[in-house]
């Protein structure tokens, strides 16, 4: 029998990280994590933002495939902190790359629809990015490294995230549960910017399928887009969120005017075009946004047993 193949999962204790992990484990591959902050058994402990470490690290496990999760994805925290951002988004990334290309591993970078301006959606993979803030822009040089030192890299963008979380506040999409419990008093939520609230196992199922298909056919490369097709404001999610849980909604109010607030621009519509997965037949069917987050947030429910007393 042959063995299993291997990949290395960066930034596997994070949202999109750890649903990585599981995919390529339950699909029969030889899965290595890396964490930094928040290890866990079974996971290898690594700075990726140490060169050595990092290098250390590919010459000891030699991994097949390299999915690249871990970054500062919070917009606000990059653009108050973004020389820590930068190392790990941009100069991290070209470590990997320069490391999967010595030993050549199949790259996967995990990149984001705020690539885009937002003012032309959709947008395809050739379409010019024009990011409005610092996380798309560390994104973009993430990118641009990746494929530029290890050039059978792919790239794989994608829009807001949500998924099974540890607390509601790691996922943008999970954390609006905490607005919608608060039914005690009024709560503006953003009805202007146009999202694409996207499970973590849809893109873990779009990452196993992509290397897969990479391993077997060279061609497979560059950049690819993957996203859900539900188009949502956050108060529109919020609402849905209520909805889903039968608890009141009126208290949320749309906010149709963009407020000052954020520390960083957002584009007002990055919808991505995702043909090209779906022509190489390695797309996924996105799961409706109302079932899966219902199965992120019911664990988050006063009574954890409502599952079964709403779907029996």
């Amino acid at each position: 029998m042959a063995p299993s193949p291997s990949v290395l999962v960066t930034g596997a204790t994070g949202l999109l990280g750890r649903a990585v992990y599981r995919e390529f484990q339950k699909s029969g591959w030889s899965v290595i994590g890396t964490g930094y902050r928040r290890t866990r058994p079974h996971l290898l402990r690594c700075d990726i933002t140490d060169e050595e470490a990092v290098r250390g690290l590919l010459q000891e496990y030699k991994p097949e495939v390299i999915v690249h999760c871990a970054a500062e994805r919070r917009p606000d925290v990059v653009e108050r902190h973004t020389e820590a951002a930068v190392t790990l988004n941009v100069h991290a990334t070209s470590t990997l790359a320069k490391e999967a290309a010595a030993c050549r591993a199949l790259l996967l970078y995990i990149s984001t629809d705020y690539v885009f301006d937002g003012r032309n959606p959709p947008y395809g993979e050739d379409d010019g990015p024009n990011p409005l803030n610092v996380y798309g822009r560390s994104k973009l040089e993430g990118e641009r490294e990746a494929l530029r030192h290890c050039p059978g890299a792919l790239v794989l963008r994608v829009p807001v995230l949500f998924g099974e979380v540890e607390s509601v506040s790691e996922s943008a999409v999970t954390t609006l549960w905490l607005k919608v419990q608060g039914a005690a008093e009024c709560c503006t939520l953003d009805h202007c910017q146009q999202r694409f609230p996207t499970d973590t196992r849809d893109v873990a199922a779009v990452c196993r399928k992509l290397a897969e298909r990479a391993r077997q056919d060279p061609t497979v490369r560059g950049v690819f887009h993957f996203s859900a097709k539900e188009q949502m404001t956050k108060y529109e999610m919020a609402v849905a969120i209520a909805q889903a849980f039968q608890l009141p909604s009126n208290h949320l109010i749309p906010l149709t005017e963009q407020v000052a607030a954020a520390a960083a621009l957002r584009p007002a519509n990055s919808r991505l075009n995702c043909s090209r997965l779906e022509l190489l037949n390695l797309s996924v069917e996105p799961r409706p946004f109302t079932s899966a987050v219902t199965d992120c947030l019911w664990p988050f429910t006063p009574d954890k047993r409502w599952r079964q007393t709403v779907f029996h």
